[in-house]
């Protein structure tokens, strides 16, 4: 953990560092393949949507000796429409069931009670009416939509427009990503997927804003120094919050990885999957995208600007004229808030040429000649 610490504390100082920015081209490729599978798993595979938004009915059974198996024949059979059925704690049952008519539930539930030898009372029925169902569908879409507005706006204010545009496009490579590998795994959508969706935007946003916040404060004043280039200082942000970044979703991750192969997997309590899905890989991909998107994108559109086009070929002409004079052309470890260059300090004080005041010394000539004439 010591040498963690210390890889974060040289990282911020900008002692050590990778090149994240100079490579970008790269993440950009991956996640250009990432999101095209995604996309495709999106068309071909479709989203398993809950009756919480196609309408249905949900039963919950007692405890039963009858498998998944026998219980998704058993629902199919009575309802005459597909039934996808979850183990529960205990040897109990959730049999879903999208598009049926509500008020066939009764029969359905006589039914699956002599299929599984249980009594009817004992079953759980919940209703969704389809017109309900597709009120919630329509509001998580307002919501999203409404958050999206409200980030670009907030960041546009407290950044600039470049970084909102660079939030954005994360934010939108997160939730594609994360949509995708529920078509790709086939888990259901429910309310808590929303939730979940939400909250990883949110994690992944406060990640982004970390770094924007830093690059926002060694960019100040950019323009007046020939030591960096906008890129370079985008690269210093990245690595001087890196650590924290890493931690942060490490920690994030532990709890989450609990409830979604733990809790859904080992325990079968098959709706924490809803939700646990969706943060697991939100959380993965808003570390990703902060990191190796969001700030490299802000990077590419600050470059185009005239300014920053005149300020990096007067950073490179200097680093060329370093060079020819056989001095070091790297980047100095300092940022922009850094001294002028003609300030000495310490022992390069000895090495000034020209004349210098010096406190007089009140022995100074004692014992000398005075030099007066008698």
């Amino acid at each position: 953990m010591s040498k963690l610490g210390n890889l974060g504390a040289r990282l911020y100082r900008g002692e050590v560092g990778y090149d994240f920015v100079g490579k970008r081209k790269i993440w950009y490729g991956i996640s250009i393949l990432i999101t095209i599978t995604a996309i495709v798993g999106l068309a071909v595979r479709g989203l398993n949507m809950g009756i919480e938004f196609e309408g249905g009915a949900v039963f919950n059974t007692p405890k039963t000796t009858a498998s998944v198996s026998q219980a998704e024949q058993a629902a199919e059979k009575a309802s005459g429409h597909d039934a996808i059925v979850q183990k529960l704690g205990d040897d109990k049952l959730r049999i879903q069931i999208a598009g049926v008519d509500i008020n066939k539930s009764d029969q359905i539930k006589k039914d699956l009670a002599k299929d599984l030898d249980v009594k009817a009372a004992d079953i759980d029925a919940d209703l969704v009416g389809p017109s309900w169902g597709e009120q919630i569908a329509n509001k998580a879409w307002q919501g999203l939509a409404i958050f999206m507005v409200l980030v670009v706006i907030y960041l546009a204010i407290a950044f600039e427009w470049r970084m909102a545009l660079a939030a954005l496009i994360a934010l939108i490579h997160d939730i594609t990503i994360t949509v995708g590998v529920y078509a790709l795994v086939g888990f259901e959508v429910t309310p808590g997927t929303v939730i979940g969706l939400l909250t990883i935007l949110g994690y992944s946003l406060y990640d982004t804003v970390v770094v924007f916040d830093s690059l926002k404060e060694q960019s100040k004043d950019i323009t007046k120094q020939t030591k960096y280039t906008y890129s370079e200082l985008a690269n210093r942000s990245i690595n001087g919050t890196l650590v924290r970044s890493i931690n942060t979703t490490v920690v994030a991750l532990l709890p989450v990885a609990g409830l979604l192969f733990i809790g859904g997997g080992v325990l079968g309590a098959g709706m924490l999957n809803d939700i646990s899905l969706s943060l697991f890989v939100g959380l993965a991909a808003g570390a990703y995208s902060s990191i190796f998107i969001a700030t490299p994108l802000v990077a590419d559109f600050k470059e185009r600007e005239p300014q920053m086009k005149a300020l990096k070929k007067r950073v490179l002409a200097k680093r060329a004229a370093a060079a020819a004079k056989g001095e070091s052309a790297e980047a100095p470890e300092s940022a922009v808030d850094d001294e002028p260059e003609d300030t000495v300090h310490g022992d390069a004080a000895a090495a000034v040429v020209g004349p210098r005041s010096q406190p007089t010394s009140r022995n100074r000539g004692k014992g000398r000649p005075s030099g007066k004439r008698r």
